[in-house]
Order: C-alpha cells, then structure tokens, then sequence
C-alpha cells in the first residue's frame, strides 16, 4: 500500500494526527508541465496555526521527555520510509515539482540521509560541566526550543523541508511546516505521511499550507519559538524583521547568485561540463545555482562556443513521459520573470549565445555572454537555466567580482592548481567553496549556509549546526546544601 492510499488527506492538512478540512477551504495541485489537475490540498488560515500551535505545546512536552532511543528509533523508521516508498514520492516529486527524474531520486536520498544523520542527535552529549568558583556543580544543558515553525519552499520541497523538520524532531521539539502551497503534496502531504507511519506521536508534526497569512501566524504566535525559513533574500529579510520584533530566532537560508571561477589553467571541457550542470540542473530553481561564470580571457571564447552547443543540445520537456534534461519551470510568473530578465539584459548588451525562448513553461537552457555587470541577468538572481558569462582578466578581477554580489550562498573555482584554487577562494566570502566543481552539492552531515544576503550563516547540516539550531542552553547549579547569604 503506497503512503497515500487509505489516508484521507485530499483536500485536507494535517493537524494534531488528523487529516482534518482547512478553514481556508481547498485549492488544485496543478502539474506544471500539462496543467493537469493532480488532485486537491487543504489551505491552512492563520485560526489553524493557533490551533495547531496549542495542541504542539502540549505535545512536545510529552515527545520531549521520552526516552532518546524511541524518538531515534522515529528518525530511522523516516529513514527507511523514504526509501520503501521511492517510487511513489518520486513520482509526485517528477509531477508536481517538475523535477527530472534524477533530481527526484537525488531528493530521496537525501530525505533519507538526513534522518539517518538526525537520528544519531538524540544520544549526542546535551551538555557540559562548568567550572565554578562557588562549592557547587555547574552545568549548561541543552534543551529542546519547543515549537518550531519550518516554511519551506517550492522548488526542492522534500530536502529543503525535512533538513530542518528532522533535526528538529530528532532534539525533542515539535514542529508546524508550511510548505509553498504550489508543491505541498511532495513537501508536506508525503513529509507528514512518512512520520505518521513511522510512529511520531500525534501533534509533534503538523503540516499547514498556505499562503503569507499563514507564515506571518507562525512568526507572530507566541507558542512558536524558532522559524526556519528557507526562500528568497526579500521574504527572509521580512521575516527576520518580524521574527526580531517578537524576540523568537529566525534560522534565514536565502538567495544566492553563486559564482564560478574558471582560471587560465583549467581544462575548458571539464570547465564546460561543470558550468551546464551547475546553471540548467533543476531548471536552475536551486538557490546554489551557478548564477555567475567568471571565465579568464585565454578560455572565454572557446567556454562560450562550447557551453552554448551544450546548451542547444540538452531535451527539455515532460519529465514524466520521457528522459530529459530539464523539465518545466514551476509556474508561469517564475517563467515570465527569467524572461523578463534574459530580454532585458540583452537589450543592454548581452548577446543570447544559446536558449532565450520558451514554450509553455518549458525554458532553453541560455547562455547570455558578453553580459555587461549591470543587467539584471548577471547582477540579481535569476533562479532559472540561464548562464550569464563574463570575461575576466585575470585572478584579481575575477575575486573582485566574485566578492562584489551581495550574496554568499556558494563558490566553485576550475583550476588545475588547486592549492592556488583555495587561496583565490579563500578571498571571497561565501557559505560553500568547491575547488573543481560546480556550485550545487549537498550532504546531510555538512553545515550548510551562507553570509550577507545569503542567509544567517550555516543553521543546517552536522551535528554542532543543528543543535545549535533547534535547542536552548540552561544554566544549571546544584549544591548539596543551601547556600548561606548575609541577610
């Protein structure tokens, strides 16, 4: 029996253990690349996270204070659910995401890597002896934050979800998701599915689609203690705002226009093979997207010609009906907004080397060279398969543009040198650095962030990250007598 089959979630979310209607009424999940209808989704209004926020309270309490084997023993069942139900979440992944059928085999082992990898949290040290002028034992003691509200986004919805729902759960707290409502099947319908079979006590994890109403009453409810929120630089920059106002800590992985650097030693077809990959993979919806190429001048004709034939020669289509590169792109405004920003840089200059047409929601992947500094192409975040390249000089230009974005999600420097590689690196601020690789890679045991408008630094992936994420540190004192005092 598949995960959805016998569970009542059509047109429903899912709110202390049950699948139960939204006062908001329900909505279509449409698959991007035919418009089908694919079924129905519960949208969530702020009353259901108060509701659901109350109910959280009383039941973390109770997930906390059982025994760390059970709540890992949780995590595995998760683990092992990911993978026993392969085909069926990939299939919802490939449909109402869009992704290609390798991205959404990637996505389930990560699912299922990250709940291994929470799965060890619970019988991690939770604290540690202090020492003390005073004749008593002190401690700092971590303890489970509470509710954590986790807003997850549309374009990977399973990994960029359960990297913060796990290690959550695993550390003794309870969490309310709110997955984008465009994919809220793949990344909260199965999410919540998975942890339901796999014994999570009724309402540790509650899954509420909805729109900003609903984000807002996460951040505003006082029984919520932590937002993790991953989506772009301006949502999160509101969210951090308000989260700020309201004394509650805002875990923030945001946008990135990630820069590969590809010095004068580098093997151009190798350089070639990692730029396609890191720009088109996914449509290029991955916040690691290679959003810049900085290539020296020695290459940048030769990397322009070939990526460009690369570029022409990658299917785009149905990821459900045949094997393609790339699928659709989510939604006719996220197609309309590549666009806009291709056109609008090649009318200031930039010469469309490959793609820069579109049918329905099916993108070229394009390469845009020659691309002045200004366009919005290579200056803002495009979050589609677009390549903007530009001409370097030398290494010393290449750091200084690299450096000059307001972003630090991910670097990759292309160099056959890589001692030389890491130094050049090492003069950039980012969150990630890949020497001879492409900027999107992820495991689930590695820290995982970026600085400046790239988020609050790395909140997810290992051990020390996410305890320190999703706990609180107490100070405690004990003294086999009372103490004495003067008065």
């Amino acid at each position: 029996m598949g995960l959805l089959d016998g569970a009542d979630w059509q047109g429903n979310i899912f709110k202390n253990g049950e699948w139960t209607a939204a006062r908001g009424g329900d909505y279509a999940v449409i698959e991007p690349a035919t418009g089908s209808e694919l079924g129905r989704m519960g949208r969530a209004t702020s009353e259901d996270v108060a509701e659901a926020a109350v109910t959280a309270v009383k039941a973390q309490k109770e997930w906390a204070a059982m025994p760390h084997t059970e709540r890992a023993a949780v995590l595995r069942r998760a683990g092992d659910l990911w993978q026993r139900h392969a085909e069926e979440i990939s299939g919802w992944n490939i449909r109402e995401v869009g992704a290609v059928p390798g991205m959404a085999g990637f996505a389930l082992h990560v699912a299922a890597e990250e709940c291994y990898e929470a799965a060890s949290l619970p019988s991690r040290a939770v604290g540690e002896i202090l020492p003390s002028g005073e004749p008593r034992l002190s401690l700092a003691r971590r303890m489970p934050a509470g509710v954590v509200g986790v807003i997850a986004p549309f374009n990977v919805p399973i990994i960029l979800g359960i990297r913060s729902v796990a290690p959550a759960l695993a550390l003794g707290n309870a969490v309310i998701l709110k997955p984008d409502p465009r994919t809220a099947v793949t990344g909260g319908t199965l999410m919540a599915r998975v942890f339901e079979e796999a014994g999570l006590p009724p309402g540790v994890l509650q899954m509420l689609p909805g729109g900003a109403d609903v984000g807002e009453a996460l951040i505003t409810d006082p029984n919520i203690r932590v937002i993790s929120f991953t989506g772009s630089t301006a949502v999160g920059r509101r969210i951090g705002e308000l989260a700020g106002k309201h004394l509650k800590r805002a875990h923030l992985e945001l946008g990135g226009n990630s820069a590969l650097l590809v010095l004068d030693d580098a093997d151009v077809d190798a350089a070639v093979n990692l730029a396609a990959w890191g720009s088109f993979f996914h449509q290029g919806q991955i916040c690691m997207t290679t959003g810049r190429h900085l290539v020296a001048d020695r290459l940048y004709d030769d990397f322009v010609a070939r990526l460009a034939e690369k570029a022409g020669k990658l299917t785009v289509g149905d990821p459900a009906t045949g094997e393609v590169s790339l699928g659709p792109v989510i939604d006719a405004g996220q197609r309309d907004k590549i666009h806009g920003m291709v056109t609008a840089s090649a009318d200031q200059g930039a010469r469309i080397a490959a793609g820069g047409s579109y049918e329905n929601l099916f993108y070229r992947p394009t390469v845009l060279a020659d691309i002045p500094l200004t366009a919005p192409a290579f200056a803002e975040e495009v979050f589609g398969p677009v390549a903007p390249v530009t001409r370097v000089s030398s290494v010393a230009e290449a750091v200084e543009l690299a450096g000059a974005s307001e972003y630090g999600l991910s670097l990759g420097v292309v160099t056959r040198d890589v001692m030389h590689g890491l130094a050049v690196a090492e003069q950039i601020p980012t969150g990630i650095v890949h020497i001879n690789d492409q900027t999107v890679n992820d495991e689930a045991n590695a820290p995982f962030g970026g600085v400046r408008a790239s988020g609050t630094g790395s909140r997810f992936g290992g051990a020390a990250a996410n305890i320190e994420a999703f706990t609180e540190t107490r100070w405690i004192t004990m003294r086999g007598e009372p103490a004495q005092y003067p008065f």
